[in-house]
């Protein structure tokens, strides 16, 4: 269960973060400017956005194993697609297809750690290892397109051999047997001594229980939308390093430019690493103080960076990544606990929600008030403010511990 779970948040990452690679071969390739060209990732990440909201109660409603295996059939065929033609405009739409995909596996894939997960300790623990994964797909998919581009090969391979791994893990999954508990698919299920009145009856109370508007009656709750919020800022801050930081450095003319060449591969490689780091200090850790130390040394690290310029940039920024691991994991792991697990699609979609607009919004403003100002660093100073309210928050998490007791229960006992 948890090696499936690995391998869906390693193939998502190495098409989302090999985006920055393709985007300049886009400009030159079809003549686009920079705003057009972002299209490849404003475009899936507001349907990320879009289907985690609408579509993340299904996880709840069939079942895990339904609902992921129609995110990766759909995420397979679009991506294969992608080998069918040359229009950027049908690339654009083919990417808001793998966005729905994305939305639909994902959140059935975060339903499916909760239910093996016997609390809320163990579900961030293997959240943590599952963005690590995550993190190594950031890494391999900018490098089979560096590859592919150097032996004078089109970046669409990139997309067909995603859909060839994600078609072959949909097969993995629907051949996997699932745990009873995922999704209302499989609660609603009664012992054969119910009556068939008593079961239709209670297969209707469930199935009125787990609909879209339980999905929007969680953005009101208070632990869904505080978690939600903080992984929104968290997101803001980390996007900011992998789509704006190779434009800061593009004038850097110092002694190091090899880091700064290689600053998003080095940020890439420690975000990686700082994620099975984070599983291992959640282990005799509290997920509070690591969170308020992670965050500390992010907001050190943006700091630094501004106050210093860009000759401690090229090293601050980098450096980021080894403390931001640990944060988007916890949070998220923390907020789908507050949740029985018959929940855990829909507020996983709630959250996604929130990820995936600010992983669009932010990068978006951070541009306009850079073209606003005339350099990127202004849009960097709205990042680093960023970071610092996320601080905030965890100084706040620490102190007054709002979560702390719906949090306490054991996952067995929830429903």
């Amino acid at each position: 269960m948890k090696w499936l779970t690995y391998m869906m948040f390693f193939i998502f990452a190495m098409t989302s973060d090999a985006v920055g690679v393709i985007i300049p071969h886009l400009v030159t390739e079809y003549g686009l400017t920079h705003t057009q060209a972002s299209a490849f990732h404003y475009a899936p990440m507001v349907f990320i956005a879009l289907s985690g909201l609408l579509l993340g109660h299904l996880a709840d409603k069939l079942g895990r194993k339904v609902t992921i295996c129609i995110g990766l059939l759909l995420f397979s065929l679009a991506s294969f697609s992608f080998s069918l033609t040359n229009e950027f405009l049908v690339f654009v739409s083919l990417l808001s297809v793998v966005g729905v995909a994305i939305g639909m596996f994902k959140t059935g894939a975060i339903g499916l750690i909760g239910d093996i997960s016997k609390d809320s300790e163990e579900h961030t623990e293997t959240m943590n290892r599952v963005e690590g994964f995550f993190g190594i797909g950031a890494m391999v998919g900018p490098a089979i397109v560096s590859y592919l581009l150097i032996q004078g090969m089109s970046w669409k391979y990139l997309y067909v051999c995603a859909a060839v791994l994600c078609f072959m893990l949909c097969l993995v999954t629907y051949l996997t047997v699932f745990p009873k508990s995922s999704g209302a698919h499989d609660t609603a299920k009664v012992p054969s001594r119910t009556s068939n009145s008593e079961q239709a009856e209670k297969n209707e109370i469930v199935e009125e229980r787990i609909n879209l508007k339980q999905t929007f009656a969680m953005m009101k709750d208070k632990y869904a939308l505080g978690f939600s919020l903080a992984v929104a800022l968290y997101v803001a801050v980390e996007v900011a390093i992998y789509v704006w930081m190779p434009s800061l450095f593009v004038d850097y003319d110092g002694n190091y430019i090899w880091m700064a060449t290689y600053a998003i591969t080095i940020f890439f490689a420690l975000r990686a690493a700082g994620r099975f780091l984070g599983a291992w200090m959640l282990s005799f850790c509290s997920w509070e103080v690591v969170l308020l130390v992670a965050t500390g040394l992010v907001a050190v690290c943006y700091l630094v960076a501004m106050i210093f310029g860009i000759h401690a940039a090229i090293w601050a920024l980098p450096a980021s990544g080894l403390f931001m691991s640990v944060i988007y994991p916890t949070l998220n792991s923390k907020g789908i606990s507050c949740f029985p697990r018959s929940h855990h699609g829909a507020v996983a979609g709630v959250i996604l929600f929130f990820t995936a607009a600010a992983a669009a919004i932010g990068p978006l403003i951070m541009g306009i008030i850079s073209d606003s100002f005339g350099e990127i660093k202004y849009g960097f100073y709205l990042a680093t403010g960023f970071s610092v309210l996320l601080f905030g928050f965890a100084a706040y998490n620490l102190i007054a511990k709002p979560a702390n007791a719906v949090l306490a229960k054991d996952f067995s006992a929830d429903e």
